[in-house]
């Protein structure tokens, strides 16, 4: 069995004068065990007590090593069962060819375990990964370097303009990721619109406003789940108050109709505080399915929208960087006017 791949062998023993081995030394140890010193490396063998042999040479310029000696180190080595380092027994699993090799003037034993092409292809895709990353690092820091140069130049032209035109950036991705969220509606079902008389509407406004449940229309808007409460109010009462907290003037409005449509309630009154009651209708039959396809998640009506307050947002800075702009190009013009003016006054005194 060969010698394990972990067991690497340095020289001790210099080339012209220093071998303490001969050449013949090394022919008898085929027959028989050397006796060399033992080192830090410990001892192995088969059967007998085999000292740990270091060989090398300091190779320079003028004399190299010879062939035999090479070949004859080579048919020193012996299959082991087993090496021994400081005092532990470890196995040999270790199947791999040896050969004696020159490096830089040293011989050193070669296992021949090199790398497999998959292990090489691997290798070559995670440098060129460890590559590119830090060619994407070197482009961020150089970008934020120049943005720094700009946010902090003395010209406030180039600040604002820089600030203006990031802006204008995030405007546009955010245009883009609202645009994700457009769900496409459905076509209008044709059904009968029940007519009401005055005395029915005035007493079902009536009636909804006196009783306490309601169906709350927050932050997220019209979505699935407040059309699927409205249809579990509808199973035990006629009317339902849904109220729109917080919402900007003229949007209950629009809600009072998303809602109508994915209902198929009737619309009986508007308050002022934002307070919309429907009426299911006389003939009114549950559907299957409560919550409609073509409406949002609790979730992605969430996410929605958090990016149109942020557009909003976005906008009204976009809106005052212009200003700023357009009041700075104002001043710079009606300075120079000023400067103009005071040089022809001074040549006119001239």
């Amino acid at each position: 069995m060969p010698i394990p791949s972990g067991f690497g062998f340095q020289s001790s023993i210099s080339w012209r004068g220093r071998f303490s081995a001969s050449l013949s030394g090394l022919k008898s140890s085929l027959f028989c065990p050397p006796s060399f010193p033992t080192t830090r490396f410990g001892v192995f063998g088969h059967g007998y007590s085999h000292e740990c042999l270091l060989v090398g040479c300091e190779k320079s310029r003028h004399h190299h090593l010879p062939n035999s000696f090479l070949r004859c180190l080579s048919l020193m080595l012996m299959p082991y069962n087993a090496f021994v380092m400081r005092g532990f027994t470890t196995r040999t699993n270790n199947s791999s060819s040896l050969a004696l090799k020159m490096v830089r003037g040293v011989v050193r034993f070669d296992v021949g375990d090199h790398p497999s092409a998959e292990m090489e292809k691997i290798s070559r895709a995670e440098k060129k990964a460890r590559i590119s990353r830090k060619k994407k690092l070197n482009e961020l820091r150089f970008y934020r370097l120049k943005a720094k140069k700009k946010l902090k130049s003395p010209n406030p032209e180039v600040r604002i303009r820089y600030k203006l035109e990031k802006a204008k950036r995030k405007e546009a991705w955010l245009i883009e990721k609202i645009r994700k969220y457009d769900v496409p509606k459905a076509a209008p079902e044709t059904f009968d619109p029940e007519m009401l008389t005055e005395e029915e509407r005035f007493y079902l406004k009536r009636t909804g406003e006196k009783k306490k449940h309601y169906v709350p229309v927050g932050r997220r808007g019209v979505f699935g789940g407040v059309v699927l409460n409205m249809h579990l109010h509808w199973k035990r009462h006629e009317t339902v108050k849904v109220i729109c907290k917080p919402c900007k003037p003229g949007q209950v409005h629009e809600f009072a109709e998303e809602l109508a449509r994915l209902s198929r309630g009737i619309i009986i009154h508007i308050n002022p505080n934002n307070t919309i009651i429907f009426y299911r209708g006389k003939n009114y039959v549950r559907p299957d399915v409560m919550s409609p396809p073509d409406t949002l998640s609790k979730t992605k009506a969430l996410e929605k929208y958090r990016y149109e307050q942020s557009l909003e947002h976005t906008s009204q800075f976009i809106e005052k960087l212009e200003d700023e702009l357009q009041e700075y190009l104002h001043h710079l013009a009606r300075y120079k006017n000023q400067k103009m003016s005071m040089q022809e006054a001074a040549v006119f005194t001239q």
